[in-house]
């Protein structure tokens, strides 16, 4: 397969609206936790609040997620990510002008969730103008608009040292607006939209153990990458005493490996197979944990931790290369589903770090746990290949699983 082909097939620039739509709701999703350290000094929040208050935009974007999948079956992606756009603008809002109070944080960070339900509009636009055979490789370059989050990790801290964080978000609308006005122009629902069906026959895709397989697969990948995004700039801070704006660096330098190579996961998974691709990311990502829980030096450590970013980069793309080929009629509401998996994957890594800090003194403890969950998600898919071994019908222009 050739990049070539890429551009002769689909639609290029719903494509770009697709990656910046990502992009910019992606920053937006994680700002809260790329400005925690500011944040939780100005609320003086214990180490278990401190995970909660990054993680709850998390769990948020979970449930927007399945609401904005169920949207784009039913009224295509574009229609979605319009509504979704001017719903985020909310949140800015709020958190520019007032945001005082830690129950209004709370809310902040639930209406925060749309800007990562994003997740379940842009990647379903991508994959319905893109033929079995690229589908790893569109989604990948549609999901690589999780780069988003390192414009917040790196920026956001350093304008909130000047300006306040209040006003970090309240700037962040310009970015929101631009792409707002720039998705109205070029994005376009892909001819093969399927027809909506009938309510009940959405949840249907529940009762598929397929489901369930691929939901916890990417609560492990994405929830590990969108999960250490939002703490691992307080982690840096409290374990190794770096500065606000030193820690969002090393942030920033994590994010990179997490979120460029999704679009390699998915390459290779559309060459080798995702399944084998998988059982590699997550026997590496295994061991960076386990060697993380040493908690030695900061190089070390950084090193560790931007390899199981780029391993966990690379597991989203191999998720969403065999996704399609599975619930190729119900791509949006799947995404959805299997998104805000991943997004309850998100909110638990987090509060796991920070409440076992707290309980046990030492940020190690979440990490091997951390490690351990890896091994649990190789055995899974193990299971799950045994019966898509069985159950999976693939056509000639299918890719491998």
């Amino acid at each position: 397969m050739k990049i070539s082909e890429l551009k002769k097939s689909g639609h290029a620039p719903s494509l770009l609206a697709s990656f910046l739509y990502f992009d910019i709701s992606f920053m937006i999703w994680v700002l809260l936790g790329a400005l925690g350290v500011y944040i939780t000094k100005d609320f003086g929040l214990s180490p278990a609040e401190k995970g909660l208050i990054v993680a709850i935009p998390i769990l948020g974007g979970s449930f927007f997620r399945i609401v904005l999948g169920f949207l784009t079956d039913r009224i295509g992606p574009r229609k979605t990510a319009i509504g979704g756009m001017l719903v985020t603008m909310i949140p800015l809002f709020w958190g520019w002008l007032f945001g005082e109070s830690l129950a209004e944080l709370y809310l902040i960070g639930i209406l925060l969730g749309v800007a990562g339900a994003s997740f379940a509009a842009a990647l379903p636009m991508a994959s319905r103008w893109y033929p079995p055979h690229l589908q790893g490789l569109a989604m990948g370059i549609a999901g690589a608009g999780n780069s988003g989050t390192l414009f917040a990790t790196l920026f956001g801290p350093r304008i909130a040292e000047s300006l306040g964080w209040h006003n970090v978000m309240g700037l962040a609308l310009i970015p929101l607006t631009i792409v707002f006005i720039i998705y109205i122009l070029i994005a376009k629902d892909a001819p093969s939209q399927p027809p909506a069906k009938p309510l009940k026959e959405y949840f249907n895709v529940f009762k598929i153990t397929d489901t369930w397989y691929f939901c916890i697969l990417y609560s492990v990948t994405f929830g590990g990458f969108v999960g250490f995004t939002s703490f691992l700039s307080i982690f840096f801070v409290d374990e190794y005493g770096l500065t606000r704006i030193r820690a969002g660096e090393f942030v920033t330098l994590c994010v990179i490996a997490g979120s460029f190579f999704r679009p390699v996961g998915g390459f290779i998974a559309d060459k080798i197979g995702g399944v084998k691709l998988l059982m590699f990311l997550f026997i590496g990502l295994t061991i960076c944990m386990f060697g993380i829980s040493f908690l030695y030096s900061l190089t070390a450590v950084t090193i560790l931790l931007f390899i199981g970013m780029l391993f966990l980069g690379m597991g989203n793309g191999a998720v969403f290369q065999l996704v399609p080929q599975r619930f190729s009629k119900e791509i949006g509401f799947i995404t959805g589903i299997v998104g805000a998996a991943g997004g309850v994957g998100g909110f638990l890594v987090p509060n796991i770090l920070g409440t076992l800090k707290q309980i046990t003194g030492t940020y190690a403890t979440g990490f091997l746990v951390f490690s351990a969950v890896g091994i649990v998600a190789l055995l899974i898919l193990g299971l799950a290949q045994l019966s898509w071994r069985k159950t999976w019908v693939l056509g000639k222009n299918s890719v491998k699983i």
